[in-house]
C-alpha cells in the first residue's frame, strides 16, 4: 500500500478564511494517517498567508503541503492535486466544507479496513453528508445500480476514491459542472469501481457554490444527459426518466432543498434506504 492512507484534497481560489476553517477540521481529525494537499490556483486574497500562519501557529504543516500552480478551473484543479496526492485514498473537500465530527476519518479508516480484511477491494467508498444550509444529514442510497447512478450519485464531498481511479485519468474538465459525475460513471462502468457503502457522515457540506447557480443548474442538465448517453444505452435512459416522472421526482427535488420540508423529506428518505438494506 501507498502512504499515508489517506490524501486530502482541497482547491482554492480566493477562498478568504475559508481554507484556514477547512484546514482546521482536518488537522482536528483524531486520525492522523493522512497528508493535505492544497492545490491553489493562484490567490491574491491573502488566504495561503492565513493559511500559512495557522499552520505555524499550531505546528502542523508536517501534513499540509501547499501547491501554487495555475488551473483552468475547478477540475482542472483538482487533477492536479491527485497528482501530486502520495496517498491510498483520495479524498476531496471544497474550501468551507468540514469533517462532521474530528472522529469522520478515523470512522471511515475503520470501515475501510474491516472491507479489506474481508477481501473485498472497491475502488469507491461512499458515505453520509451533512447539507450545512439546512442542518439536515443527507443520506446516500445504499446500492449503487445503474439506475441509482443514472438519478444521482454521491457528492465528491461523500466519496473516498482508490488512487488506481485518478493515476489513469482524471476529471474532464470539458464538464464543467458534472466532471465528478462522469468520473464516477466512468470508474462504475468502465473500471468496475464497485462503489461500497460505509455507514459514516464525513462531511459538513456548504452548498450554494459553482454548480448551483441558475446558470450551472441548466448547464448541469444537459451534462447529465451527455454523459449518462456515454455510459447507458437509450432504452436504459427512457426507462430511467420514466421512473423519475413516476416518483415524482421534480418534487421530491423542491423538498430536499426547502427549509420547511427538508427534514421530513430526508427522514424518510434514511428511513427507505435502511429498509433496502446496506
Amino acid at each position: 500500500m501507498r502512504t499515508p492512507m489517506f490524501s486530502i484534497l482541497v482547491v482554492s481560489l480566493n477562498p478568504g478564511g475559508k481554507l484556514v476553517e477547512t484546514i482546521r477540521s482536518v488537522t482536528e481529525q483524531t486520525y492522523k494517517d493522512y497528508e493535505v494537499v492544497v492545490k491553489d490556483g493562484g490567490s491574491r486574497d491573502g488566504s495561503l498567508d492565513m493559511l500559512k500562519e495557522f499552520l505555524r501557529a499550531e505546528s502542523a504543516g508536517e501534513r499540509v503541503r501547499i501547491l501554487e500552480q495555475a488551473d483552468s478551473g475547478i477540475y482542472d484543479g483538482m487533477n492536479q492535486a491527485t497528482r501530486a496526492a502520495k496517498g491510498e485514498y483520495l479524498y476531496f473537500l471544497n474550501c468551507g466544507d468540514l469533517f462532521a465530527s474530528e472522529d469522520a476519518l478515523a470512522q471511515a479508516a475503520g470501515e475501510i479496513e474491516d472491507v479489506l480484511r474481508r477481501g473485498d477491494t472497491p475502488g469507491i467508498f461512499y458515505g453520509d453528508i451533512l447539507d450545512a444550509l439546512r442542518g439536515q444529514v443527507v443520506a446516500s442510497n445504499p446500492r449503487m445500480d445503474n439506475f441509482a447512478c443514472y438519478r444521482n450519485v454521491p457528492c465528491h464531498q461523500a466519496c473516498i476514491y482508490h488512487y488506481s481511479l485518478f493515476a489513469e485519468r482524471g476529471y474532464d474538465p470539458a464538464y464543467r459542472v458534472r466532471a465528478d459525475y462522469e468520473h464516477f460513471l466512468w470508474s462504475c462502468f468502465r473500471r468496475d469501481a464497485r462503489p461500497r457503502y460505509i455507514p459514516v457522515t464525513l462531511a459538513s457540506y456548504e452548498g450554494g457554490g459553482f454548480s448551483e447557480t441558475p446558470e450551472n443548474r441548466r448547464r448541469s442538465a444537459r451534462e447529465h444527459r451527455e454523459i449518462t448517453a456515454l455510459y447507458m444505452s437509450r432504452g436504459e435512459r427512457l426507462k430511467y426518466r420514466a421512473l423519475l416522472m413516476a416518483t415524482l421526482a421534480p418534487l421530491r427535488t423542491r423538498m430536499a432543498e426547502s427549509p420547511f420540508w427538508s427534514e421530513f423529506y430526508n427522514k424518510c428518505k434514511k428511513k427507505l434506504y435502511r429498509h433496502k438494506g446496506v
